[in-house]
């Protein structure tokens, strides 16, 4: 069995942090699994994209940096909002996988009590590269299409992604 490590993010939007992320865990592992966490959350602030289109982000932008599909799965995994539940959700939505690669200390924690490897992922440049300030910046129209692929940027458009974030923002004060 090959050595597949799993990264899961909610990816709201996908931003060249998370690309650079898969880069260097697939310089480690043979496969990578990336779960789209939170997956059955869309239209609210905070996750204003479904998981099917933060899919074609990912893949769309998998894609514009020649990175090998071969290589990586990409499992949308709800969330069960019980901790001790999680990581068999996780487990049951996934290929198996041997490392767990996260910053994020929950996810370390419940992963590792169940057992597994866990490795931190290097930030690249986290000043400039989080979903929270892609959002940020889309809100307030300042430039946010530098953080992001630009397959990502032309996805966004194409559904109107900066719309409904404002509509939501609007709206939405979850």
């Amino acid at each position: 069995m090959p050595t597949r490590g799993l990264y899961v993010g909610r990816f709201q939007p996908f931003h060249l942090g998370h690309l650079e992320a898969i880069k260097g865990i697939l310089e480690e592992v043979e496969e990578l699994v990336v779960v789209i966490g939170s997956a059955q959350y869309s239209h609210t602030k905070g996750n204003p994209y479904t998981a099917g289109e933060r899919l074609v982000m990912i893949r769309n932008a998998l894609e514009e940096a020649k990175v090998d599909f071969g290589r990586v799965w990409v499992v949308p995994v709800p969330d069960v909002h019980l901790h001790m539940m999680w990581v068999s959700a996780v487990e049951g939505y996934t290929p198996k996988f041997q490392i767990v690669y996260t910053n994020e200390p929950l996810t370390k924690r419940l992963f590792m009590e169940a057992g597994y490897k866990i490795k931190n992922i290097p930030f690249f440049e986290r000043q400039f590269y989080s979903s929270t300030l892609v959002r940020e910046k889309m809100l307030l129209d300042e430039s946010w299409k530098t953080l992001v692929p630009k397959s990502v940027a032309d996805f966004v458009a194409e559904i109107d992604g900066v719309s409904r974030l404002r509509d939501l923002n609007r709206t939405d004060k979850a």
